[in-house]
């Protein structure tokens, strides 16, 4: 029988940090993890007040010390650039530093703050350490950390059906895309919706779009995903970040479940122990929320974000993480008899290791 999976430290590939910021001096945020962590995509926010998801890439520059840029997931604006050097100013080899960050799309140092980060190529800075050219298409830039099923890919529109090598080495499952500079929607694909041409609008609470000007109507492959022509995705001339996950297993999982209006709900296996759900209810428009095991390292897990809102920190009882997935603890919210819920999860530690070590609940 093969390994459970390839995957015995998923802290190597991402991670959850939890500081608070200085709001005027450079803030040196340490990863708690098993291992050191250089992430490649950072994704903040201000849990105490009303504040914009910051997220930022070394493929825009997050880790450039002459300013960069970041982009926020819960409204339609272009990326912004980070002036006078603040902002996120470098990567250490366990984490980031950051300053005050005067810019519109928001702080990432002050107060009380979250921030999710995966790894990337592992080489840290710069822009393309992984591809410098694609075909036809001179803007495409890609790091890709194939172990863990993830790639951050800036390219630039052609305005026509087209195919994105990911390089991934299998299908991915979870595309994300946001046009740099137009007021376009972020778009996602993800593998549990009705048809394979679906997408959701990540900034906003509506429900699968049944459109093929997005995805087309072919699934992705182990090499390329297809991009249809519509201008979110692919606007002639402008620049666009895709952020594509392809499912690690006893890493990462991307489904669905339907809920069953009880408050001792269903159980929905992922394979490990999970650090971090995003979820979003399908059936009807809904948030998106996310939870973690930093904001919340006893069960039950009852912190939420929206993604697609500014709110901070709210209290929905909801989840359990237990060691192989997690159980569902209300009879409503993210449980509603019926309903069908996306899912991406990733992990804490895998049920069990290559090596045949069980995991722990908590």
């Amino acid at each position: 029988m093969g390994a459970y999976t390839t995957i015995d430290d998923p802290s190597a590939y991402f991670q959850t940090a939890i500081y608070e910021g200085t709001t005027s001096t450079r803030k040196t945020v340490t990863n708690d993890g098993n291992s050191n962590l250089q992430a490649g995509l950072f994704w903040f926010k201000n849990r105490d007040s009303t504040a914009p998801h910051v997220i930022a890439d070394t493929n825009r520059g997050a880790n450039n010390a002459d300013g960069g840029y970041t982009i926020v997931s819960n409204v339609n604006t272009t990326a912004t650039e980070i002036a006078e050097a603040k902002g996120i100013m470098t990567q250490t080899s366990n984490g980031f530093t950051v300053e005050e960050m005067t810019s519109a799309a928001g702080n990432v140092n002050t107060n009380s703050m979250v921030c999710w980060q995966w790894k990337g190529s592992g080489q840290g800075t710069g822009v393309g350490t992984d591809v410098a050219e694609s075909g036809n298409n001179p803007g495409f830039k890609r790091q890709t950390n194939a172990a863990a099923g993830f790639s951050i890919m800036l390219y630039v529109g052609t305005g026509g059906v087209g195919t994105m090598a990911h390089g991934l080495n299998s299908a991915p499952s979870v595309i994300i895309v946001k046009s740099g500079s137009t007021t376009a929607n972020w778009i996602v694909k993800h593998p549990s919706t009705t048809n394979n041409y679906d997408f959701l609008y990540l900034n906003t609470t509506g429900a699968p779009i049944a459109n093929d000007g997005a995805w087309t109507q072919t699934d992705p492959t182990s090499t390329v995903f297809s991009i249809g022509a519509a201008d979110a995705v692919n606007q002639d001339t402008k620049s666009f970040i895709a952020y594509v996950f392809a499912e690690v297993q006893g890493y990462s999982k991307f489904a669905s479940y339907i809920g069953n209006g009880n408050a001792n709900g269903r159980m929905v296996a992922t394979g490990f122990k999970p650090a971090m759900i995003i979820t979003k209810k399908i059936s009807d428009t809904g948030n998106w929320t996310i939870y973690d095991n930093k904001r919340d390292p006893f069960n039950v897990a009852d912190t939420v974000l929206l993604p697609n809102a500014t709110n901070a920190d709210q209290t929905v009882i909801n989840f359990d993480f237990v060691s192989n997935g997690f159980k569902c603890r209300n009879s409503g919210s993210e449980n509603e008899n019926g309903t069908t819920y996306i899912y991406m999860a990733f992990a804490e530690n895998p049920f069990v290791t290559s090596t045949g070590i069980p995991t722990t609940a908590r």
